[in-house]
């Protein structure tokens, strides 16, 4: 008991009540939307109080257990999740053109949401074996076989958002262990090339529809187009204090679409105005700023890694959500960390959380 004890005297605190607010305002955001229905309709905020009870016995499992064990088993659970892709593309269920699901009757599960962090904790346990301080052409390529193994069979079901998220936060991990210039220059190029050839073979219609109606909106005025308009008319019509939990126009008589996921961050800013709004901003920067103390502290550098790479998944996450409410990206479908109901989402959310209290409690 004195170990425990211990232990949570030293849980890191600022970084728990930063989660805490999200949990609240995008629970709240739910039930503001529930009541739209007739009648209120509430089974969105009971799957999302089941996934964050799951989530939460897990984040406290991890908090307390050995983080860095996760190194010894890179490997395998690597291996893990490219079995489980494969397996998704052959009995996977399709939702919205996109086979990223397993279905299990009253519940799907999103492999992918997890895939993400098992892909983390391989890079960092590669990264962190290299002998010299900048990052040259072999562990570049020894990192960019398991991310373009993964890329590719998340692209072939296909979901090219989380794909960028996945190669976004690679990029971010080799930048921070000291990528050579030389090599940068050359992924770039790469990418440039990558985004074309995905443009012409892998692309459906709806993903390069969106893009297109991003640069001129009158190109779907109705589709597209007009989810990103209303999200706009939702964030300007919340104004400072906004219009009260379950009395916004846009959510309440359902002008907003998919309120409850990708525009989870307009209804909350038409109901709860722009003090809601600064709310979840602040929230977000208390927890990466406590993220990048603990990067600041790290001992080894598997530790430092993989807090880069978990922080740079939500952050990128939270980015282009609310970037694409402004109508500032196009619409890509990524949750905001925490806020957007999806169990999966959720509960990978809070593995991350789990994962970085256990180097908190740990590095203390």
């Amino acid at each position: 008991m004195q170990k425990y004890s211990r232990l949570f005297s030293s849980f890191d605190w600022l970084l728990a009540l930063a989660v805490f607010v999200l949990l609240v305002l995008g629970i709240s955001a739910l039930y503001g939307i529930g009541l739209s229905s007739s009648p209120p309709d509430f089974t969105n905020v009971t799957k999302q109080l089941i996934a964050l009870a799951i989530g939460t016995a897990i984040a406290l499992i991890l908090a307390l257990s050995n983080y860095r064990m996760l190194r010894s088993y890179a490997g395998t659970l690597y291996a893990a999740g490219g079995v489980t892709l494969t397996m998704l593309l052959m009995f996977g269920v399709n939702r919205r053109g996109t086979t990223g699901w397993f279905s299990f009757g009253f519940f799907d599960v999103q492999p992918v949401e997890f895939v993400k962090i098992i892909l983390i904790v391989a890079i960092a346990a590669i990264l962190a074996r290299r002998t010299r301080r900048i990052v040259r052409w072999k562990e570049f390529i020894a990192t960019a076989i398991p991310v373009g193994i993964y890329a590719t069979l998340v692209m072939l079901q296909p979901d090219f958002g989380s794909a960028a998220l996945m190669i976004g936060a690679w990029i971010v991990m080799l930048l921070f262990a000291g990528l050579d210039k030389k090599i940068f220059l050359t992924l770039f190029a790469s990418g440039v090339t990558f985004v074309s050839a995905a443009w012409l073979f892998f692309f459906e219609e709806f993903q390069k529809n969106r893009i297109l109606t991003f640069i001129n909106p009158e190109l779907d005025p109705l589709g597209v187009g007009y989810n990103v308009t209303q999200a706009k008319i939702a964030i300007g019509a919340g104004k400072f204090f906004g219009r009260g939990l379950g009395f916004g126009s846009q959510s309440q008589l359902q002008f907003l679409p998919e309120a409850q996921t990708d525009f989870i961050f307009a209804a909350i800013a038409e109901e709860l105005g722009f003090l809601g709004v600064m709310l979840v901003i602040a929230a977000f920067g208390l927890f990466f700023w406590r993220i990048w103390v603990l990067v600041n502290k790290t001992r080894d550098d598997f530790t430092g890694y993989l807090l880069i790479g978990l922080g740079t998944l939500l952050f990128i996450q939270m980015t282009v959500n609310i970037a694409m409410n402004l109508g500032m990206m196009p619409v890509t479908g990524l949750p905001l960390p925490f806020v957007s109901y999806g169990g999966s989402s959720l509960l990978s959310s809070i593995v991350i959380f789990g994962l970085i209290e256990s180097v908190a409690l740990r590095e203390r």
